[in-house]
This record gives structure tokens, C-alpha cells and sequence, in this order.
């Protein structure tokens, strides 16, 4: 179909951005036998929901509602994954720990609601070589590992070939008013309207972010040639139980967090937290490290990657040979996790203001979608 004949289109939906949240909106519409259109102001998703892990990750979420949404977006996703045929990497997660006040966040944490398909192992029963310091290990069975700058194209191939989802690439939304969307190309008619931008600060409804205490947040992202083994699930360490908010707001946590400043300052002023998945080559994806404002710089640091690269060491001995560096950015806010913002009865601007996009896109679009009756 041709850009004129999508502009002519009347849609159900109209979605502004093509990264996981704006895919999310225009699968579960697109499902239910909507007219779709997703508008692109790249020629495909460049930003976060390529940068990242594609880790869905469930375990260490916020309690309460945060934590539901990820179960939830985790139950959608492997629906998406089954009715598209795509690959997933490896499943699991496995967090291991060499500290006794580490020890101690984790026992709390199996004495919550939280831990419900969890169990704690010794390192002897993870099939990789840990290192002898790690003393504990918390096993959880509901992360899902997907190459996400493979699976977010595949996705959008599979909306268009079996929904019939239209995409307007290289057109940038200009502005939004009921019932349409003014963009670089022309404009899009549509009964309901999606915007979801990332971390955008100057697009369409850049005037409500202030409400929300919205800036932005940029990390490192590394490739690691393949160790030699295969890893049995996604890998962290004690780091990110300071980080991960299921975790860190745990009463246990605050030794932890004390000892950790003492220990390893360094680390946290840069806001580093361990994550280690596979690739199907076997190369490994490491990260990542947070620094927060409204104007990030486009450059990286070997001092970042070092510290990123110390951490790996604990836990798995000597890192492999660097083979790829990235960085990614996403938004941020201390105010909450995500928030979907209402322009109009019909409009919908939904942002994700934290790192767990991919872990609750898909309810979070559901829950969007449902306030404007779809």
C-alpha cells in the first residue's frame, strides 16, 4: 500500500512510535480486528527497544501493581511469541550473590508473594562456573530472553503479514488533535490515538512531561565474545538487588545498601548493576551503567565498561574479549514507573519512565487501551 492510500485511510488506531510500546498498542488492537497504523518517525525502531537485553524480566519488579503488570505482560508475550514463531534465547534468571547481607535480602524476598515460582540453589547447582565467592543463588523460572533487535523487526513484519497493521516509516508526528494526527507526510485520520515516544522530550505533548518529572536516562551496553558454556538463564548479581525496587524496598536491603556504599562507591555512583544473557552465536550482551539528565552525551567510557567488566569477574571470572559497545538510552522519572497521560477521551500518551519496557509493554498497552474502550 502506498504512503497516499494510508493517508486516505480511515483507522481504528492510530500509534505514534514504533518501539515495543507502540507495537504493543497495535498488536492487541490489531487482534481484536481494528484498523491500525503505526507511524515511524525513523525507517524502523532505533532506540530503546533495540538497545536493551531483551530481557523480560518478572522477578525483582516493584511489589503491588508493578509486579502484576509484568506477570501480565509476560502471560501476553508468550502469546506473541507462540502466534509468531519467535525465537526465544533462554529462559530464566539467576541471581547470584556473595554477601551475607545479600544472602539476607534474598531469604526475605522468598517469604513474599513474590517468590512464587522461585527457589534459592547453591552455586553448585547452577550450570556455569561461578566463582567461589558467590555463596547463594536465587533461581526464578519466568524471565523470557529475546534478541531484541531481531524480534522488534520480526514483529513488525508479522503485524503487517497477518493483521494487516499499516506503517508510515520516516514520518514524524507534527501534532495531535481528536480524531487525527498532523505528521511530516501528511494527515492520518483516526477514532483513537496512541502516542508513545520513549524518551522523546520534544515531541507531540512535550508540554505534559513536566507533571510527570520526566528526564532521561543513558547506559553502556557491551558484546562479550562466547565463555565457552552455555548460560542456563540471565545472570546478576548483588548489585541489582539495590536496584530492582521488589528487591531494594525490602527492610533487609538497607545493610546491603550500607555495605555496598562502603565496598563498592565507584559502582553505584555510576549506577551499576549486572545483567549477563546469550546470544544464539553464544556471545554475551553485559551491562549496564545509568546516568540520568535531560541533554546526554552520545559518547561512552572504558572507565564505565570497566567497572561493568569488574562486576562480571565476581561472578564469572574473567571477562571474554570485548566485540561490541553501544549505548542505549530510556525514560526516566523518580516520580513513578510508567504513566499513561490523557490529552482527550480519545488520546492516549503513554510512557514507560523506568528500565522494564519490554517487561510490561504489552499490559501496559492493555490497560491504555481499555480506558479508551478497546
Amino acid at each position: 500500500m502506498t504512503t497516499h492510500e494510508q493517508l486516505s485511510r480511515q483507522y481504528d488506531l492510530a500509534v505514534v512510535g514504533g518501539g515495543i510500546i507502540g507495537l504493543a498498542h497495535a498488536y492487541l488492537a490489531a487482534r481484536k480486528g481494528l484498523k491500525v497504523v503505526v507511524i515511524e518517525r525513523d525507517g524502523a525502531a532505533t532506540g530503546a527497544s533495540v538497545r536493551n537485553f531483551g530481557f523480560i524480566t518478572i522477578t525483582g519488579q516493584q511489589r503491588g501493581d508493578f509486579y502484576q503488570l509484568a506477570l501480565r505482560s509476560r502471560e501476553l508475550w508468550q502469546g506473541v511469541i507462540e502466534r509468531f514463531s519467535l525465537p526465544v534465547q533462554h529462559e530464566g534468571l539467576y541471581m547470584c550473590v556473595r554477601r551475607p547481607e545479600a544472602e539476607a535480602v534474598l531469604e526475605a524476598f522468598m517469604q513474599t508473594e513474590m517468590a512464587e515460582g522461585c527457589r534459592l540453589l547453591t552455586p553448585s547447582e547452577v550450570a556455569v562456573p561461578l566463582q567461589s565467592g558467590v555463596s547463594r543463588v536465587l533461581h526464578s523460572r519466568h524471565e523470557i530472553r529475546l534478541e531484541s533487535r531481531e524480534v522488534i523487526p520480526q514483529l513488525c513484519a508479522a503485524l503487517q503479514e497477518h493483521y494487516g497493521v499499516g506503517f508510515l516509516p520516516f514520518c514524524t508526528a507534527l501534532d495531535v488533535l481528536p480524531g487525527k494526527v498532523v505528521t511530516s507526510l501528511g494527515v492520518v485520520t483516526a477514532a483513537h490515538i496512541a502516542v508513545c515516544q520513549g524518551d522523546s522530550l520534544s515531541g507531540v505533548f512535550s508540554s505534559r512531561l513536566p507533571q510527570y518529572g520526566v528526564t532521561r536516562c543513558k547506559l553502556q551496553m557491551l558484546r562479550l565474545e562466547s565463555p565457552g558454556y552455555t548460560l542456563p538463564g540471565a545472570l546478576m548479581s548483588d548489585l541489582g538487588l539495590v536496584r530492582y525496587l521488589g528487591y531494594s524496598e525490602l527492610p533487609e536491603a538497607a545493610a546491603l545498601k550500607a555495605r555496598l556504599q562502603n565496598e563498592q562507591p565507584q559502582h553505584l555512583a555510576a549506577g551499576v548493576h549486572l545483567i549477563v544473557v546469550q546470544s544464539s552465536d553464544g556471545s554475551l550482551v553485559v551491562g549496564d551503567t545509568h546516568v540520568y539528565g535531560d541533554v546526554l552525551d552520545p559518547f561512552t567510557t572504558s572507565a564505565m565498561d570497566a567497572l561493568v567488566l569488574d562486576e562480571f569477574a565476581q561472578v564469572l571470572g574473567n571477562p571474554p574479549q570485548i566485540t561490541e559497545r553501544w549505548m542505549g538510552t530510556y525514560a526516566s522519572s523518580d516520580q513513578q514507573l510508567y504513566f499513561i497521560d490523557q490529552p482527550d477521551a480519545a488520546i492516549r500518551h503513554v510512557v514507560v519512565t523506568c528500565g522494564a519496557g519490554a517487561s510490561t509493554a504489552f499490559a501496559i498497552a492493555e490497560r491504555s487501551l481499555a480506558s479508551m474502550g478497546i
